[in-house]
């Protein structure tokens, strides 16, 4: 009796000296990879995700479109645009927020405007490849788009396109895409992108670009003509449309009023379009109201001059990353370059 007692001695000390720790550990491990998200019903009864980070601050992706729509900081304010008007109801896109456009930037070339990524239903990817260490983030989703005989009719390619939206420790959001040739035939497809990123902004008159200057910018208003920015800084007087060629991996957005200012960091594009439509514009676009312009501006990470080519089996990444800072002032002027080094 004396013996078996202490064989069930030693197996208890057994299991809480060795398997209950290691089971810990398995535990703590899985919570840490288990992405801290909560599926929401959001306007129209749409699906969408609610990313938290522990400062309160968040982030809202439809899973229509895989369309980003807010984007808040510790103090709830709303860093990104979103259209009062915007409609929420399938097929039409949301207006605001980070659109994502694919497999066609605008309407240059055989699938409709922006493409169709944005006028789909994503799902959650359960089980992604997983990214290099530097993109971890402990407040993230994993979405996924396959495409459906209606794009295969309109783009005949097979494809995944895989997307992790991410809200930083610093309250950073990034959205890292990638898109894989699939295609069976052997054969290869060229596709442009952009996120089409609607910034907020107290008054477009009060807002400056830096990072573009000296760059050549093909001028969409003027049937795409080549141009080179001349001016030390890119600011808003009327409507603006043009895409910036072979732009920096990091762009600065100065807000005067709010003394904030947006970083755009970005990697695999090469691309930058700002767009503003101006008064004239807005009123004809029926999901964005008259006076919306004065408060946003769209600064938008892109590849388009040179489209991306993938064979079978090959994949590409684009990376956006966006922050929000406390501007500093020289003389009654931003002064973000030690932002853009």
């Amino acid at each position: 009796m004396k013996t078996l007692q202490r064989h069930r001695r030693r197996r208890v000390l057994l299991l809480q000296t060795t398997i209950l720790p290691l089971l810990l550990i398995c535990a703590l491990s899985m919570a840490k990879e288990r992405p801290s998200f909560e599926l929401a019903k959001g306007i129209n009864c749409l699906d969408k995700i609610v990313l938290r980070e522990s400062r309160c601050r968040s982030a809202e992706v439809y899973l229509y479109g895989g369309h980003v729509t807010s984007w808040k900081n510790e103090n709830g304010e709303e860093l990104l645009f979103l259209s009062s008007k915007s409609i929420f109801k399938p097929p039409k896109p949301i207006r605001g927020g980070i659109p994502l456009c694919f497999p066609q930037f605008s309407n240059y070339g055989p699938v409709k405007s922006h493409g169709f990524a944005r006028n789909r239903i994503w799902e959650v990817d359960t089980s992604p490849p997983p990214l290099p260490s530097n993109y971890s983030s402990n407040a993230f989703v994993d979405l996924i788009l396959r495409p459906t005989e209606d794009d295969l009719k309109m783009w005949p390619n097979n494809f995944e396109f895989r997307m992790r939206v991410a809200l930083g420790c610093e309250g950073e959001l990034t959205l890292t895409s990638r898109i894989r040739n699939i295609n069976s035939d052997g054969k290869p497809f060229s596709f442009t992108f952009a996120y089409h990123t609607y910034f907020s902004v107290s008054d477009i008159s009060e807002v400056r670009v830096e990072g573009l200057e000296t760059l050549d910018y093909l001028d969409k208003l003027k049937n795409r003509e080549r141009f080179t920015e001349q001016d030390d800084a890119i600011t808003f007087e009327s409507e603006t449309d043009k895409i910036y060629l072979s732009t920096p991996t990091k762009i600065a957005i100065l807000d005067h009023e709010k003394k904030r200012t947006f970083v755009i960091r970005k990697e695999g594009l090469a691309d930058a379009v700002v767009w503003n439509p101006w008064e004239k514009k807005s009123k004809k676009i029926s999901d964005l109201g008259d006076e919306d312009y004065k408060y946003m501006l769209c600064v938008e990470a892109a590849a388009i001059e040179r489209p991306i080519t993938l064979k079978p089996g090959e994949e590409w990444t684009g990376r956006l990353e966006l922050s929000a800072v406390p501007s500093s002032y020289s003389s009654g002027q931003l002064d973000p370059r030690k932002l853009l080094h």
